[in-house]
């Protein structure tokens, strides 16, 4: 045993047996990290869960395990800050524990999405539930937008616990935000259809107590509330408008006037003030009558989310990958869109410790393959545009870890014909 034990600390001291540099090396990747401003093909290496090494050819040897990247492109772990994920078994709800939320490791991974922000799913009522069944048990990075009704997304959107402004209080909202800032990052109002402000009102409240952004699902209420208003008067900089490119045409006050096909003069002031534009694509929320005139006005989104939940993904939306290749195909260009994927949305909730590849940082990292061809898209109202690009997901790593791995190529090949 003892010429074993000199054996062996006579390798590591002649150098013939080293410990690696490296857990994993990404190689020959395109990167695209807009926070760092990389968009070149570099190597990445992670040890440990963290980003270790972004640099050209950095040395396979120093590297435990090495994967071939090349003619892929890497990012950020994505992130999509608007999802419903409050996933139960309840007898009655809508988007809060019930079945039209869902489950989030079945549906982030496989679409490179390694953070999702759940868009106002419980109040403070079922936080704490949320937490013990949602946030604790997945393994994707699972935050939350508070609903400024503390019975949450409950029942139908009429119901009364999504409309009685008594369920509203900012201050109740506000706390329970401050006893769990690891996992809170605003207050979310939505589905609120009688014609005045006050639960606008009452989420910016709960946001400035607690020092949070809001995000705010607007529209639905007869006679219409004025957009304008909203959005250079009652929100805050840095506050989210989502389903920016969403019509509902007996109700809702767009941002596109649908009769001259024109943006309103106003939207592109309120960009200048700070008020933060999400996509917020959902089963009914975006449509081509919107983001085309839009986009070519210069509205491209800060950031893309899903509104995923089972009608979205079963319908127009699909998932995350899908909403941002439709942005490609409406000519918003690649490093804006995972830009707005990334670490723009990370700036946004406030977790700037994600959506970037620095050394030192969480190893969230997405591998993409941007395949070329002929591509359908079609919105809520299933009016179709042709796109020449498309984003599929070829690898998730989380921590450093995969989770998601489309070919298996982080598995040796061991079986041949």
């Amino acid at each position: 045993m003892m010429r074993l034990i000199v054996f062996i600390s006579a390798l590591f001291l002649s150098g013939y047996v080293t410990a690696q540099d490296y857990d994993l090396l990404l190689k020959g990747g395109h990167v695209i990290d807009p926070k760092n401003r990389i968009n070149r093909v570099i190597d990445v290496a992670i040890k440990d869960g963290k980003i270790a090494a972004v640099a050209p050819k950095i040395d396979t040897k120093k590297a435990a395990e090495v994967v071939d990247v090349s003619g892929l492109y890497v990012m950020p772990g994505l992130i999509d800050i608007h999802g419903h994920v409050f996933a139960g078994t309840a007898a009655f709800g809508a988007l809060s524990n019930g079945f039209s939320s869902l489950s989030p490791d079945g549906f982030t991974f496989r679409v490179g999405v390694t953070t999702i922000v759940d868009a106002g799913g419980p109040g403070g009522k079922e936080f704490l539930v949320f937490k013990r069944n949602i946030i604790d048990r997945s393994r994707t990075r699972v935050l939350s937008f508070l609903n400024i009704s503390r019975a949450g997304m409950y029942g139908d959107e009429y119901s009364d616990e999504q409309q009685n402004v008594n369920y509203m209080d900012p201050k109740v909202a506000a706390e329970m935000a401050l006893q769990h800032k690891e996992h809170i990052v605003g207050f979310k109002v939505a589905h609120f259809h009688k014609p005045d402000f006050v639960a606008v009102d009452r989420v910016v409240e709960a946001g400035k107590l607690a020092g949070l952004p809001v995000m705010i699902d607007f529209g639905g209420s007869k006679p219409r509330l004025s957009l304008e208003e909203l959005l250079m008067r009652k929100l805050r900089p840095g506050d989210i408008f989502t389903h920016t490119y969403g019509e509902l045409l007996e109700t809702k006050e767009s941002i596109v006037d649908v009769e001259t096909k024109t943006l309103k003069p106003y939207v592109l002031a309120a960009r200048e003030r700070g008020i933060i534009f999400d996509v917020g694509h959902g089963g009914g929320s975006f449509r081509y009558t919107q983001a085309l005139p839009a986009t070519k006005a210069g509205l491209f989104p800060h950031t893309i989310s899903t509104d995923l939940h089972t009608g979205s993904m079963n319908g127009a939306m699909k998932d995350m990958l899908n909403v941002m290749s439709k942005f490609l195909a409406l000519g918003m260009p690649l490093e804006d869109v995972i830009q707005a994927s990334t670490w723009k949305p990370a700036q946004v909730i406030n977790r700037t410790e994600l959506g970037h590849l620095s050394v030192g940082a969480i190893a969230d990292v997405t591998v993409l393959n941007l395949r070329k061809g002929k591509f359908g898209f079609f919105d809520v109202n299933r009016d179709k545009m042709v796109g020449t690009q498309k984003l599929e997901c070829e690898l998730t790593l989380k921590d450093g870890k995969p989770v998601y791995d489309t070919n298996g190529i982080m598995i040796p090949t061991a079986l041949t014909k």
